[in-house]
């Protein structure tokens, strides 16, 4: 006995696919009966991914544009006067001044041609009203012994304190005025210095430092030359002595608490 849709009662009929898997159900199928494959993701990648790749790129070229004009800037520094480092030379020292800053030439360095013995002291206030000052504090001779027999040096023991003396005396000349905002902050650079390695070394509080500079010329190699003769009338030049310049008294923080 058939049933309608095409069942027989007591047998086992066949049922059409579509009919069971529902309406809409056939479509899913290949013709050939399987079951469709599933569908592979895009090669493109998500968008979150896009957007660290544009800004690792980004980033790149911008520092890849840093460095070549940190370098051009640089070699106009320290290139021999020209058109180009003249027309913008404040725009190159606004960039290099004072943290890149060279201290010679391109192809002509400037070696020392003196030696310098920087010292330091100190004065406190008490609250009695007196006034007590320290002993001279040799800056010179502890940067020398954090150089000698160093395989590896730090570059502050070696230029820290010298790079200061000479950049003080380019903008204050003999008066010890700072007569521009660079000059007033070598000012401070340099007492900051000795401030910071008195500290350091020796206990104490103290409000004031004053610095003693005392300048030797370096003698003449021994295989040098001999001076002419002077002529009729003319004095022999004498050997340079050493000189002794005192700075002013400076006020620093409260430093030794």
């Amino acid at each position: 006995m058939e049933w309608p849709g095409g069942a027989v009662r007591g047998g086992v009929g066949t049922v059409d696919a579509g009919e069971v898997d529902g309406p809409g159900a056939g479509s899913a199928r290949r013709g050939d009966g399987r079951p469709p494959e599933p569908s592979r993701a895009s090669g493109r990648p998500p968008r979150p991914v896009k957007v660290l790749r544009a800004g690792t790129g980004a980033t790149v070229v911008l520092c890849l544009a840093t460095a070549l004009l940190h370098v051009f800037l640089v070699f106009l520094h320290v290139a021999p006067p020209n058109p180009l480092s003249r027309q913008y030379s404040r725009q190159i020292d606004a960039w290099v001044l004072p943290l890149f800053e060279q201290n010679w030439r391109l192809f002509a360095p400037d070696p020392e041609s003196v030696n310098r013995q920087i010292s330091a002291r100190t004065a406190h206030t008490t609250p009695d009203g007196r006034v007590q000052v320290s002993g001279w504090f040799d800056l010179s001779a502890l940067d020398n012994s954090a150089v000698k027999h160093h395989v590896f040096p730090s570059h502050s023991a070696q230029n820290a304190l010298r790079r200061a003396w000479s950049s003080y005396l380019e903008t204050h000349g003999g008066d010890d005025r700072p007569h521009s905002q660079r000059a007033l902050m070598m000012q401070h650079y340099l007492t900051n210095i000795a401030a910071d390695r008195i500290t350091a070394h020796r206990d104490g509080t103290f409000e004031s430092v004053q610095l003693r500079v005392i300048t030797t010329p370096i003698a003449a190699p021994v295989f040098a030359p001999a001076p002419a003769p002077a002529g009729p009338g003319s004095a022999t030049d004498a050997p340079k002595s050493a000189e002794t310049r005192y700075l002013p008294w400076w006020k620093v923080g409260s430093h030794g608490n």
